[in-house]
């Protein structure tokens, strides 16, 4: 079996028609600005740097929705591999890709070349931990001629152009990797957008950057706060003093005019996860008593006021085909009576629907019979204990494509012995032959069958209890236009944004 190492929440072969939606490109929005004006966009994220905006962990998606990186590829609204700086790519073997750089240039003036994208992906494969996007794999890369990259895989990988569109692989110039412990993204970047100045987890200056080879950004620059109070962002979208909030809160929503929210379905899931190696749910036969005492059918209506869809599985309604092949849970044990121990269960408050949703499970598992002890703390500090296993049970939302693209990704990385975001400590050998076999396979359609027989084999082992499926709702103020709505929640300002 692989090894695979640390994912975050923060996965051509794969053409997946998976989103309900608008979502478009921020590198082919618009060919141009408005002169040398412009003004700046203010913008507020829910979640602060957590890494000093190092592109391998949970911060790579800020850098991306800021319009700050980008990789050899993109996302575009079906799910599948789209250009970026790699204008084309084919595959020579079943082992090696080459990829076909267009014209580009870096933040601080250098050129993007085969070299530098090279030695880019090379720091990535080398950071430990790895990038999500990176879980498993072993790649190497290498300049070939002026204007191509080949790139390596130990074993074949038949999603690699989906792989390298994860905002955890954007390509940095030599003069980012400051040591081997240290990437500094700050006027490095190759995006419509350039940081000027980061002040800590408080705020960060952007300037456009004019050089961008996919035309000008209409916008000026973008002002960006972080603020982890979704109550906070909504105020201030609603008093003016932002043009744009992301994540606003189900009960906030109301408090703005409709016009200025905008909810967008996603593949995100917000599950409850049960720790299956230690604690009172060690025991199968104790999950299966939780999951059967959690009655989803709530939270979609009552927790997300209808901002959400009730949950089908691992996969939600916007992976379009993943209801038509899904099969039933196997594998699961008989609930027992809840054997009377205390569970720590734990969130975050991030995302501000996430401690009430805790809280309703909470009172139910409380029905059934368990003692339940809630942790509520911001992400960042509470991300190193769910890894280590020191929670019995945790709430999270996790968006199942947001790493690669890939469905089979996600899995390998939560419910595999070897996964590096398995907050639910699962180790079984059934589920990690389910998962290795689907890895392997290249034809979509085949995949895809794969991926849901994994799941099932995932779901029978009770470790996980699939909650409510979100649509995320955006603040944007009338005066702004050209707002990416992306599913993937990779993106959200482009060169076509403005007010």
């Amino acid at each position: 079996m692989r090894s695979h190492r640390r994912s975050r929440l923060l996965a051509p072969l794969l053409l997946f028609p998976l989103i309900a939606g608008c979502f478009a490109s921020g590198g082919g929005e618009t060919e141009g600005g408005d002169g040398e004006g412009g003004s700046r966009l203010r913008v507020a994220l829910a979640f602060p740097p957590a890494e000093n905006l190092s592109p391998y962990g949970a911060d790579a998606t800020l850098l991306s929705r800021l319009g700050v990186t980008e990789g050899l590829t993109a996302l575009d609204a079906n799910g599948s591999a789209a250009p970026a700086l790699a204008e084309s790519w084919r595959r020579d073997g079943e082992k090696t890709w080459e990829f076909t750089l267009r014209d580009a240039t870096f933040q601080d003036g250098s050129d993007v070349t085969p070299a530098a994208v090279a030695e880019s992906l090379t720091h990535a494969t080398d950071a430990k931990p790895a990038p999500a996007a990176l879980a498993g794999v072993t790649l190497s890369a290498k300049a070939q001629g002026e204007r191509v990259v080949r790139i390596t895989t130990a074993e074949p990988d038949p999603v690699l152009p989906l792989r390298l569109s994860s905002p955890s692989l954007a390509v940095l110039s030599g003069k980012a990797y400051v040591d081997k412990n240290r990437v500094d993204p700050v006027g490095h970047a190759t995006g419509p957008f350039e940081l000027t100045e980061v002040n800590g987890a408080t705020s960060a200056t952007l300037d456009r950057f004019d050089d961008y080879w996919g035309g000008r950004a209409q916008a000026s620059g973008i002002d960006a706060r972080f603020i982890a109070d979704g109550t906070a962002r909504a105020n201030a979208l609603r008093t003016g003093e932002l043009d744009i909030a992301e994540a606003v809160p189900v009960a906030q929503a109301a408090t703005l005019d409709e016009k200025t929210r905008r909810d967008t379905a996603t593949t995100r899931t917000t599950s409850l996860l049960l720790n299956a190696s230690s604690g009172a749910f060690k025991d199968a036969g104790q999950r299966a008593a939780a999951r059967a005492a959690v009655d989803t059918s709530v939270f979609a209506k009552d927790v997300y006021e209808g901002y959400a869809d009730p949950s089908a599985g691992i996969y939600g309604p916007a992976v379009t085909w993943a209801e038509g092949k899904r099969t039933a849970p196997v594998g699961r044990a008989e609930a027992e009576k809840p054997g009377g121990a205390t569970v720590n269960l734990a969130t975050y408050d991030n995302r501000p629907e996430l401690p009430e949703a805790a809280q309703v499970v909470k009172q139910q598992l409380e029905k059934a019979g368990f003692k339940v002890k809630l942790t509520v703390r911001e992400y960042s500090r509470l991300e190193g204990d769910a890894l280590a296993g020191k929670f019995d049970a945790f709430v999270l939302a996790r968006n199942t494509l947001l790493d690669t693209g890939d469905p089979v990704a996600v899995l390998a990385s939560d419910y595999t012995c070897d996964g590096g975001f398995n907050i639910a400590q699962l180790c079984d050998k059934d589920v990690d032959r389910a998962v290795g076999e689907a890895e392997k396979i290249a034809d979509t359609a085949k995949r895809q069958d794969a991926a849901m027989a994994a799941e099932a084999r995932i779901l029978g082992s009770d470790a996980v209890v699939p909650l409510v499926h979100q649509r995320i709702i955006t603040g944007v103020a009338d005066s702004v236009q050209g707002v990416i709505l992306d599913p993937y929640e990779r993106t959200l300002v482009g060169t076509g944004t403005r007010r």
